[in-house]
Formats: structure tokens, sequence, C-alpha cells
């Protein structure tokens, strides 16, 4: 595991170059993407590198994270249409490359299939990640089985009061969510984790620093043999 520790603008350049190598060593890279506010530096940073010629996706392929159960894809508050009106929109990532789990279909065949498509296309050769303040990733909750790919899962009610900033109230915030698994998360070829504030501080100590547990999701990345984590010197100030 490599963590760097830096400020949330230069850990966006800094990650936008890991994007810049990957597309120019492999064009037609699966990219594992994210949502959330920590992100959006990062895809900031891709826009430009984009506007300026530095980067291209079109021969790319996305796969997102997750989904809210019971929102639809043009839902202000979906993750579909947080990725369109952050990224997709802004570059030349082909739709018909673009997945999201769907929020309106969670059947056991749509859930399988999300993860066969991955496997399709090769596999993730870079996946993004935040960290949740319980340490999830994905919207793997405390206490997930690392065995399970992607899957439907009940929101804690810290993720919810969490995400309820997004919305009017947490009463609107969904209940569930579709997401891809820890086992589909570890087997991209490369993982890259951003974390920022105080308020993430005890998750990364506890992911980073402590022992490899289920009721600590992102612990288990210390097992994976290629990981970069980005944080600020608040969101490391324990390790």
């Amino acid at each position: 595991m490599k963590l760097i520790v830096t400020d949330a603008l230069s850990a966006a350049a800094q990650a936008a170059e890991l994007y810049e190598e990957l597309l120019s060593r492999k064009p037609n890279a699966v990219l594992g993407l994210a949502t959330g506010s920590t992100p959006l530096g990062l895809y900031a940073r891709l826009r430009a590198l984009y506007e300026a010629g530095r980067i291209s996706f079109r021969d790319a392929t996305s796969f997102n994270l997750d989904e809210y159960v019971g929102l639809p894809p043009t839902h202000d508050q979906s993750y579909r249409y947080f990725m369109e009106h952050n990224l997709f929109s802004h570059i030349d990532l082909p739709h018909e490359r673009i997945s999201v789990p769907s929020g309106l279909d969670t059947s056991a065949d749509a859930l399988a299939g999300y993860d066969a498509a991955i496997e399709a296309a090769g596999g993730i050769d870079l996946q993004l990640l935040g960290l949740g303040g319980n340490g999830h990733i994905g919207f793997n909750e405390p206490g997930t089985p690392f065995e399970l790919g992607t899957h439907v899962v009940e929101l804690t009610e810290r993720t919810r009061r969490d995400n309820a900033r997004f919305f009017t109230s947490i009463d609107e915030v969904p209940t569930h969510a579709a997401t891809m698994g820890v086992k589909t998360v570890m087997h991209a070829r490369a993982i890259l984790l951003l974390a920022f504030g105080p308020a993430k501080a005890e998750a990364v100590r506890a992911s980073f620093a402590g022992p490899v547990t289920p009721e600590v999701p992102a612990s288990v990345l210390q097992l994976h043999p290629n990981v970069t984590v980005f944080c600020d010197e608040e969101a490391a100030k324990l390790l």
C-alpha cells in the first residue's frame, strides 16, 4: 500500500496523473468510478486534462460502484445523474460503455449480471474509492462479508445521516443501495482511495493501521497488492 499525505488539490492532480498514465498505456482501460463529494476535485482535473487534449476516454469502459435503490437515473440525487453532471457529459467516454448499477432492477439476475459484465470487459484496471466515516467502501457497511459480489445492502443510520446533506431531509435518503461487493472491488488490478478531512481520521486509522476485519470493510485493502491512498493531514492525523 502506498499512502500519500497531501492537500486535496494536490491529491486530485496526482490522482489524475494516474489516469493519464493508464489511458496512455492502455486506451481501452476499464475504470471503476465512485461518487460523493470526495472525488469532485479529481473529476474536475480529469475534465481539464480532457479539454487540454492530454487524455481521452473514447476507448475506455466504466463501471460505477453503487446506486441508491429506488432512484431512477434521472433523479437529481441518483449516482447516474451525479456522474453525468460531473464527468460523463464533459468527456468522450461512449455512453454505451458506461455502466452504473440499476436502482430500479435489483433482481438477483441484474446484480449477478453487473459482475459478469465487469468480467466480460476484462476486469477493472483502476478502481476509485472514497471512504465512509464507518470504514465502508462502496456501500459495503460494517459487517458485510468480504466474499460478496454486487448486492443490495441496507444503509446504516450513520451513512444515511452522512448523506442527508444532499437531500432535503434524512427522510428522503434511500434506505438501501445496490453496490459492488468487496470481492468485486478486490478483483481490480489497482485501487485508488481518497480520504480528506478530520471526519475520516478514525476510519483511516482503523482501515490502514488496524486489523483486517469485516467490521471495517476498507481494512481488506491491506491485502490488495496495488493500493494508492491519498489523504490530507487531518485524515491522516491518527496514523
